[in-house]
Order: structure tokens, then C-alpha cells, then sequence
């Protein structure tokens, strides 16, 4: 197989779980284990830092990483989904995974996936964990794919754990409360190992320290430290909250050097280390185009109150959501005022335009349907004078297109 036929084969055989919803998610980590085994129990081979929650646990993941790196660690990094290149979910010190690893690894083991019949978030796990155990890193951040509790990434023992903000997502599978959610975040906290707390939430909080103390596990919460305030290149002010759970889980890091230079560093150069994408992103001026992958109502809560602080003529906003979601609830958080263009991003859970539009219609919004995500910003672009402001967002499908 070449390595087209490799992705072709993985993305059409295997269910995804960013292309077909619950169905891919199979809440058990039997396979998972058994592919470890399989593979020699790679997580074994390298130290780890494993970062879940709802809304932060990507961009979290990049400034763990870009700090370490600037200390002069080789550092792993394992995040999901991909915006343009499957590739993005493997890095080491930035730099993402080989092609021919990644169809020599599917090669080799593809028997094995096809007899158990491996989801596709299995396999890109066994995978990662192989490249870093192979490519020696002193460490890997691993982001949680979906809850915790049961993703594929929990078979690691870390040197630390990370839970971001706890918001609603993904309810059918991890609950319809703040509680059940939080609960299978806190899946993830170890024996004996410290778990920080970006974000104190009233809602959650008991349930973060009463798994700790099961564990025996060191907790912290962030909001009680008291942390210099550090500046980073990724922009939104909600990076903020982000970036003080970031330093307070590099300051459990005991078997680690991490100048305070590196936290500087490493904080100012998060996109030029790691290459992140799709975080407040600045695509063009004149007018100004930002983009950004928040999917929920509390991302999109943060993204609106960035939104009104911004100056601008009038505002534009390129939107597009997938089926699953509460589509009437995220476009409740946007401001009636601006002028929108609803899209279908090119995924098969992508809702339809035409239906984004006749629930944003009912809500009192003014906007017309696009077949496509770039359809709907050429038109947007073509509206807007250069004192207007351009937001694409809604999904992180969506940002995906214009990145």
C-alpha cells in the first residue's frame, strides 16, 4: 500500500469517531490493552503527562509540550482530531510522524486490526505510543481522546495528570450532567500520582477530590496558586485560565528541570514548537478573518466574549455544526446583530445548511444557506468591508476547510 492507500484504508474501513458519532465509540479498553500487549506495551517505554477535559485540553496539551521542549526535553505529543494532516495527532518536538511510519506500522499490524477489529482512535493510540517508545522521547503529553475513564489513552501510568474546564459535551455518551461528566474526566487520575485542576467549578470540584483521595492521588487546584501571569502566542483570553494549569501541572513534575525561562519561552512559542492550529486564529486583516475550533457552549461562550471585545464595522459570521450537537443551544451564544452565512462542513455528521438556517431563523438570526465552508467565506469576504470583522467557527470540521 502506498501511504494514501494507507489513510484511504483507515479512514473507510475502521469507524471514526469525528466522522460517525457515538457509533465509534465502544467505552471499553479491551482492545486497546490487548494491542499494547500486542505491541510490547510501548506506554511502558517513556514518561508521560495525560491531559482530559472539555474545553483547553488541546491547546493545554501544546503549551506542555512547547515549555519541555524549550527546557531541552524530546517531547512526544499525542492530540485529536487533525485539522489537515492525520499526521498533526503524532509529533515529536514538533515535527509530525514519519508517512513511512505510519504505513509501515499499519502494514506490519494489520491482521491484527482487521481480526479485532480495531476503532480507528485504537489504532492511531498503539500507534503513537510505538513511534514515541521507538523514537526514544523523554516524555509524551497525551491528550484524552474522548472522557477519560474509558479512552484509549488510559492505559498510560503518568508523571502527572491535567483536567481543563469540565463543560457540556458529548452527553450521550459521558452524561447529561456536570457531575457524571467530571466523573469520567477523573477516569483518568492515578494511584499516587498528582492531578491538577485547571479550573475550580462548583459542580465539580467534589467529585475531582473525592477520586483524588480514592487514589491517594495529590490534587491541586490552579485558582489557589499563586503564579506569576505569563503571556502566551496563542490568543483569546481564555488561554489564560488555560496557561495556569499548564505551569501548576509542570510544577508536579518532580523527575524534570524546567527553567523559568523555558515556562516563558515555551509559553511565547507554543504554535512556532508545537504547530497548532485553529485557536483564535488570525487568517487574514483587512477585514480580519479569525477562525477558531471552540465546539460547545462554553467554548463558544469564551469565543463570544473575545468576539465583543474586538473593534469592527460589523461582523460576519461563517458557521457550521455536526448533527449531534444541540444546534439551537450554540447559536443561542451569538450575537443576534451580526450577519450570517451557515455551512455544511464536509464531514458525515455535518448538519445540512439548510437546517442550521431554518433553526437560526426561528431564533431571530438573519442568514442564508451555503453548500460548502468556503463557499459561505467567499460570499462572506465579498460583504465585508475592511473595518469588518470575519468569524469562522462552529465546529472544529468547519476550521478545518480554512486553515
Amino acid at each position: 500500500m502506498t501511504y494514501q492507500d494507507t489513510l484511504d484504508w483507515m479512514f473507510a474501513q475502521l469507524p471514526m469517531y469525528q466522522n460517525k458519532g457515538r457509533i465509534a465509540f465502544k467505552g471499553k479498553l479491551d482492545n486497546t490493552v490487548a494491542f499494547a500487549w500486542h505491541l510490547g506495551n510501548p506506554e511502558k517505554k517513556f514518561k508521560s503527562i495525560h491531559v482530559a477535559g472539555t474545553n483547553g485540553k488541546g491547546s493545554s496539551c501544546h503549551m506542555l509540550a512547547s515549555v519541555l521542549q524549550e527546557a531541552g526535553y524530546t517531547t512526544g505529543l499525542y492530540t485529536s482530531p487533525h485539522l489537515k494532516d492525520f499526521r498533526e495527532r503524532i509529533r515529536i518536538n514538533g515535527k509530525m510522524v514519519d508517512k513511512a511510519f505510519v504505513k509501515a506500522f499499519i502494514t506490519k499490524h494489520k491482521p491484527f486490526l482487521e481480526l479485532q477489529k480495531l476503532s480507528f482512535f485504537e489504532m492511531t493510540v498503539g500507534m503513537a505510543f510505538s513511534y514515541f517508545a521507538e523514537q526514544q522521547v523523554d516524555v509524551a503529553v497525551i491528550e484524552v481522546g474522548l472522557g477519560g475513564r474509558l479512552d484509549s489513552t488510559n492505559i498510560i501510568t503518568p508523571e502527572a495528570c491535567l483536567i481543563t474546564n469540565i463543560g457540556y459535551d458529548h452527553q450521550e455518551i459521558l452524561g447529561n450532567t456536570l457531575e457524571s461528566i467530571a466523573m469520567e474526566k477523573a477516569g483518568i487520575i492515578k494511584r499516587n500520582v498528582p492531578v491538577v485542576i485547571s479550573e475550580r467549578q462548583q459542580e465539580t470540584e467534589t467529585i475531582f477530590r473525592m477520586m483524588a483521595s480514592q487514589k491517594k492521588a495529590p490534587i491541586l487546584f490552579a485558582d489557589d496558586q499563586d503564579l506569576p501571569h505569563y503571556t502566551t502566542d496563542l490568543l483569546g483570553e481564555y488561554q489564560q485560565k488555560n496557561s495556569r494549569g499548564v505551569v501548576s501541572c509542570l510544577g508536579q513534575l518532580s523527575d524534570f528541570n524546567i527553567p523559568e525561562a523555558a515556562i516563558t519561552n515555551g509559553l511565547q512559542k507554543v504554535i512556532q514548537n508545537t504547530g497548532l492550529l485553529g485557536r483564535w486564529q488570525l487568517l487574514q486583516t483587512q477585514p480580519r478573518v479569525i477562525c477558531d475550533t471552540a465546539h460547545n457552549k462554553e467554548g463558544l461562550e469564551w469565543v463570544i466574549r473575545q468576539l465583543k471585545k474586538q473593534k469592527y464595522r460589523k461582523l460576519h459570521l461563517v458557521l457550521g455544526f455536526v448533527n449531534d450537537k444541540k444546534v439551537a443551544e450554540l447559536l443561542s451564544v451569538f450575537p443576534p446583530e451580526g450577519q450570517y452565512y451557515f455551512v455544511t462542513p464536509k464531514v458525515v455528521r455535518g448538519m445540512p445548511a439548510d437546517e442550521v438556517q431554518k433553526i437560526a431563523v426561528g431564533l431571530g438570526y438573519t442568514g442564508k444557506a451555503y453548500s460548502g465552508v468556503k463557499e459561505g467565506l467567499k460570499k462572506a469576504l465579498t460583504k465585508a468591508k475592511k473595518e469588518d470583522l470575519v468569524f469562522v467557527g462552529g465546529s472544529t470540521f468547519v476550521v478545518a476547510e480554512v486553515v
